[in-house]
């Protein structure tokens, strides 16, 4: 009779234990990037302001960076968030990718503040433009804290309510509302909701280098 209560607890193991992969995976993604560039931790370090000590914890998966750190590290290492994921691009050796199915989505889950990203165009280091499925868990936000990086971006609000701030002014946005917003202007965004999931069809498009 005990049975069904004892099993509780590991469900709540299993989900903890996931993260932490994905932590890993970005982790080595960004360590691999800088190292194709040839850029040290200390020149990272001192191009985005994080310290050594941080971005060392990053690349081996034992720190969970927020979105605006990723679009940080992102611009420094010249390349467009979504190459940040982890996922290894082209897996059919395919260099002009035009399909992703639902199923091979790559996410970036950020858990501890409650933002995941599904990208939904086929990912690629080179890719300027960028298609996204952004989840908000309730409560959930980019931080207090305003951040750029490169680029352009745009959204249209699938389901919840979305609190958008771009510069000084915010917005509430709704089922149907959409935006666009060049991405060097200080933004955040978050779910204000406390008892439902905001979920945004979002557009990033990087500036061609050079």
């Amino acid at each position: 009779m005990r049975k069904p209560a004892a099993a509780k607890p590991a469900k709540k193991v299993k989900a903890r234990l996931a993260e932490p992969a994905m932590d890993v995976a970005v982790g080595r993604r960004i360590r691999d990037l800088r190292r194709v560039r040839q850029f040290s931790l200390e020149t990272v370090a001192a191009r985005t302001d994080l310290s050594i000590g941080f971005l060392s914890q990053i690349e081996r998966g034992l720190s969970s960076p927020s979105l605006r750190v990723l679009a940080t590290l992102a611009d420094v290492l010249g390349v467009g968030i979504a190459a940040l994921f982890g996922a290894s691009p082209s897996s059919d050796g395919a260099s002009d990718q035009v399909v992703t199915r639902e199923l091979q989505r790559p996410e970036l889950k950020l858990w501890r503040t409650g933002v995941s990203k599904q990208l939904l165009s086929p990912a690629s280091a080179e890719n300027r433009l960028n298609l996204f499925l952004v989840h908000l868990e309730p409560g959930g936000s980019t931080g207090d804290e305003l951040y750029t990086h490169d680029g352009e971006e745009a959204g249209l609000v699938l389901e919840g309510e979305m609190m958008l701030t771009v510069d000084s002014e915010t917005w509430s946005l709704k089922r149907g509302d959409s935006f666009r917003f060049a991405s060097r202007r200080p933004h955040r965004f978050s779910n204000p909701a406390q008892d439902a999931k905001a979920v945004v069809l979002w557009v990033n498009c990087v500036t061609a280098a050079g």
